[in-house]
């Protein structure tokens, strides 16, 4: 009997879904530029956004409110989140919910197949992949009325070209070749589905 060795994104995967090697994985994507940039669609985050203590410079506040922005990944909820909060910082903690934009419970790929036969028309050599956006869009508001919405943004890049470093950046740009390549593939989605 013989085995193939597996490929390193294999190897990588597979260590993800085993919880005794996912944090070492994880640290090993701290120094990886490529691994950095999908860390945040692997874990829970939170990230204090906002400080409110005290108002006197001499004077040391009794109190600090932060408040927190936390991403959860499909399958996880508020309550997952506190907790794992309360884990890492201990129970003393008080965290109360504001606000929560839930998502769909599962991922509704109905229309993956056909979108992903345009970006195959346009680009033969382009391989569609369902991707976990880690950022928040306006699909979630559709989501609470039981719409899916998808994340359909097909850009032409050039190999070189960094464009996750790019978002939101001060100089945020695509060349016009991957819009003019996105365009044409948004309106031959529109063309085909919106009956």
């Amino acid at each position: 009997m013989t085995s193939a060795l597996p490929r390193p994104q294999s190897l990588v995967l597979r260590s993800l879904l085993e919880p005794r090697l996912a944090e070492v994985t994880l640290r090993a994507a701290r120094n990886s530029e490529r691994l950095r940039l999908i860390e945040r669609a692997l874990r829970n985050t939170v990230s204090a956004t906002i400080v409110h203590a005290g108002s006197k410079i001499n004077v040391i506040p009794a109190e600090v409110e932060l408040e927190l922005d936390g991403r959860t990944l499909p399958g996880f909820g508020p309550d997952d989140l506190i907790r794992e909060v309360h884990d890492l910082v201990g129970p003393d903690l008080e965290l109360e919910l504001v606000r929560h934009d839930p998502s769909p419970a599962e991922p509704d790929l109905t229309w993956f197949d056909g979108l992903g036969a345009i970006i195959r028309e346009l680009d033969p050599g382009g391989i569609p992949v369902p991707m976990l956006q880690v950022g928040v869009t306006d699909g979630r508001f559709f989501s609470r009325i039981g719409i899916q919405t998808y994340g359909f943004l097909p850009l032409e890049l050039p190999q070189d070209f960094e464009f996750t470093k790019l978002i939101h950046a001060a100089d945020e740009r695509v060349p016009v070749q991957a819009l003019r390549f996105g365009a044409e593939a948004v309106g031959r989605a529109v063309e085909r589905y919106a009956g």
